[in-house]
């Protein structure tokens, strides 16, 4: 059958044609089935085509200028790095949905003819791997997709579908025929991986972003992508994550590596990225820190957080400040209550 894209609107016509609007019917397992195999069947519309950015000698980037999805950029937010070598392309994190790992596919074409032999999950954030889904159906379902073992699980677990509704909510259904496609390799840290004349070194230093954030090393090119667990200019998700966890990420890992290009999965990277986030994270920290120290409660620590310089210069310009700082210092709080008591 011919691949057909469906608007939303001609979505929910169908369904509703169909009964499975009514609330008595939503409630029959077989009609949620069907509306699911109904959703998996229509797709959302294409990606327009980013052009491709080479960084490094192997390394290249689709990049995502938007650090949040929204309808408009169809979800697409996070950076699309690919590694060039004589024996394939490795794909590190897949992008947001299938619309998206397409357009991937198609840039990745106009830079080489050479297929896809590996994909690298750096976390289980949706943004990051839903893109699988793209992969698995131009290059088959035996493509090895890398991830740590607790990713794996999350994704086969919860966090998959979940993070697939969730981005079909905030982009108006943009998202839609993305399915959950898991890694199918587990890695561990301080594995490496050679393709023809590139080797690829995984590291893990435990809990920063997320319980299980990998970060992989380009060794002939002294560059490292590092997922999440830094940012150019938006201030990061740490729901899952930790303050001191995350310093103590960037000191292992910069000791393990030495000099290296950080690269994000938001914004650009730097030989600094890491000191200059870990600077601005610092002054959310340690403020906090000393407000739990000196009774000082979560109300008030906003604004000590706010007149700390190391915040103070990044408020203006930084993607997501206001409505993320009150939060994101809610977190430290509670996190520094932990630590000390």
């Amino acid at each position: 059958m011919a691949n057909i894209r469906w608007s939303r609107r001609r979505w929910l016509q169908a369904v509703a044609g169909a009964g499975v609007m009514g609330a008595g019917l939503a409630a029959v397992p077989e009609v949620r089935l069907f509306a699911q195999q109904l959703q998996d069947f229509i797709e959302g519309p294409p990606v327009p085509d980013i052009k491709p950015e080479r960084l490094t000698a192997h390394v290249w980037q689709i990049y995502a200028q938007d650090g949040f999805p929204t309808p408009e950029n169809r979800g697409v937010m996070a950076n699309v790095v690919f590694v060039v070598t004589s024996a394939g392309v490795v794909v590190l994190d897949s992008g947001c949905s299938l619309q998206h790992g397409e357009m991937a596919i198609r840039m990745i074409r106009t830079v080489t003819d050479k297929p896809v032999v590996a994909i690298f999950n750096s976390h289980y954030h949706g943004d990051h791997w839903l893109g699988n889904h793209a992969f698995v159906k131009t290059f088959g379902e035996a493509l090895p997709i890398y991830a740590l073992p607790h990713t794996i699980e999350q994704i086969k677990g919860a966090e998959g579908n979940l993070w697939r509704s969730l981005m079909e909510r905030w982009t108006n259904q943009a998202t839609m025929g993305t399915q959950v496609v898991a890694p199918n390799r587990a890695v561990q840290h301080g594995q490496t991986f050679t393709f023809g004349d590139v080797t690829l070194r995984m590291h893990h230093y435990g809990k920063a972003h997320t319980p299980s954030d990998l970060c992989v090393e380009v060794v002939q090119d002294r560059f490292t992508y590092v997922g999440d667990i830094a940012m150019e200019n938006r201030i990061a998700n740490i729901d899952d994550g930790s303050y001191p966890g995350t310093f103590k990420y960037y000191d292992a890992l910069q000791q393990a590596a030495g000099e290296q290009i950080w690269w994000p999965g938001h914004g650009r990277g730097s030989k600094t990225l890491l000191k200059d986030y870990g600077t601005f994270l610092r002054g959310i920290w340690e403020p906090c820190v000393q407000a739990v120290k000196d009774g000082v409660p979560l109300e008030r620590a906003k604004e000590l957080v706010l007149k700390d310089p190391r915040v103070a210069a990044r408020a203006k310009g930084m993607a997501g400040f206001d409505s993320n700082i009150g939060k994101y210092t809610s977190l430290a709080y509670l996190e520094a209550e932990r630590e000390l008591f």
